[in-house]
């Protein structure tokens, strides 16, 4: 939502909005001249207003929504008006179920940094420009586009991505989530299926290995990538940790591309870069231009982000919210930091996911020697009887665990003179606690 914002008020138009509670980056907007209300009253709603545009997070109660609504307004959901921006350019949108923000903006500061032209609209903070909204007024763009291109990130919740119109489409990954929109791993495997036709007829998608889908794609030009699958189409040929991230070397088709380096950790991001990789070709770049961009990408707020790393302590906030994340975020901890104490806080992230995949969150927790677990954000939802983090706690089988609030987070971790390397994860409000945090520390 912030990046339309930002994208309205870059072109002169007015632009106010709602939020439930201030944050750094409702400060942010403030300071850009974004007028934003976090008190649901509608007096204090603008009246004259020609677009109003919504999330599906907004509760159905929410006054000034139904407001709107009621109203003669002109009402359009944000994917709606994605759908009508990729309608108008070459658009390069990234799906799946990890990672689209990571791949996204990899694409999008490759093609700055070569200096083409370029719009991005993404899902969290890129370091290299400290927005999710990325506009650039280069070069032509040549061959692939006309004009400048599109990145767009295609998010599957409520089906947001049907609206969009894709010339070039990146799929990482189809896993269970989002169940109390589909209901069934079909209707998700359906979903992206449906998301690939939408990719024009002389279009190109690059999609990871042996997802579940893969044999029920329509017919276009397609690569098929993965982190080191030599049965893929792209993958990563050989790899060594250096200090700060990553060297590795790609085979794409059968020819190898040497020595490309990436500043970041977590082998998850290796694969991204395979993508953004296949991507930025497609599009006409050179290696050696992708190969700067790659080096030069300083990753995204709350992914693997290195907020402390000294002799003493390891701190790592990340966003992940589902099983699969964080089992890649901390299997790569545990390969980059061997012969260190790895102690991982979770904050669980909706009462429907935590019920659906308890079980999953607790074998990949598990892999952490000491898990910290949070009370469940709840998000857009109201609470399901019977659901609460002990769904994950009692089945956890690391060395040690605890269950604690979240306002008791700062002085539990204070009280600890064993930690080595810690982790804040989940998609909730736990970064409000990280400046306390890396201060203790």
């Amino acid at each position: 939502m912030s990046a339309l914002a930002r994208y309205f008020n870059q072109r002169g138009v007015r632009v106010s909005g709602y939020d439930k509670t201030s944050t750094a980056l409702t400060d942010s907007l403030s300071k850009e001249g974004i007028e934003i209300v976090f008190e649901d009253a509608v007096e204090l709603v603008p009246k004259d207003v020609d677009l109003v545009v919504y999330t599906p997070a907004i509760p159905k109660d929410h006054k000034g929504f139904n407001y709107y609504k009621s109203g003669s307004y002109n009402l359009l959901k944000r994917s709606e008006v994605l759908g009508l921006i990729s309608a108008e350019h070459y658009t390069v949108a990234v799906a799946g179920s990890h990672g689209k923000t990571t791949v996204s903006s990899m694409i999008a500061h490759i093609i700055c940094n070569a200096g083409y032209d370029v719009e991005a609209f993404l899902g969290g903070i890129c370091s290299n420009y400290y927005s999710n909204y990325i506009t650039q007024s280069g070069m032509q763009f040549v061959p692939a586009a006309k004009d400048k291109v599109v990145i767009v990130e295609a998010d599957e919740f409520d089906r947001s991505f049907h609206r969009l119109h894709p010339n070039l489409a990146v799929i990482t990954a189809v896993d269970t989530d989002h169940l109390d929109i589909y209901g069934s791993k079909q209707a998700i495997d359906e979903a992206f299926i449906q998301f690939a036709e939408k990719i024009e007829e002389e279009g190109f998608l690059a999609i990871k290995n042996n997802q579940s889908i893969n044999d029920k794609l329509p017919q276009l030009d397609k690569a098929f990538y993965a982190f080191a699958d030599n049965t893929a189409d792209v993958f990563c040929s050989k790899y060594w940790i250096v200090e700060g991230g990553y060297l590795f070397h790609i085979s794409y088709f059968g020819k190898e591309y040497k020595s490309f380096r990436l500043n970041l950790g977590g082998l998850h991001n290796i694969e991204n870069a395979i993508a953004a990789f296949i991507v930025c070709l497609e599009l006409g770049l050179n290696a050696e231009q992708i190969k700067a961009g790659l080096n030069t990408f300083k990753g995204i707020k709350r992914r693997f982000e290195k907020l402390i790393e000294d002799d003493k302590h390891v701190f790592i906030d990340d966003y992940a919210h589902h099983p699969e994340e964080i089992r890649m975020l901390l299997s790569s901890v545990k390969e980059l930091y061997p012969e260190k104490r790895i102690a991982a806080v979770f904050q669980p992230h909706l009462f429907s996911r935590t019920k659906d995949l308890a079980e999953g969150f607790a074998k990949s927790l598990s892999i952490a020697d000491e898990v910290v677990l949070l009370e469940i954000y709840p998000a857009r939802e109201l609470p399901i009887e019977g659901v609460t983090s002990d769904l994950i706690f009692n089945q956890l089988t690391c060395q040690s665990k605890h269950s604690i609030n979240k306002t008791e987070l700062v002085s539990f971790l204070n009280s600890k003179d064993d930690i080595e390397v810690l982790l804040t994860i989940g998609a909730g409000d736990i970064d409000k606690y990280l400046t306390e945090i890396k201060s203790s520390l």
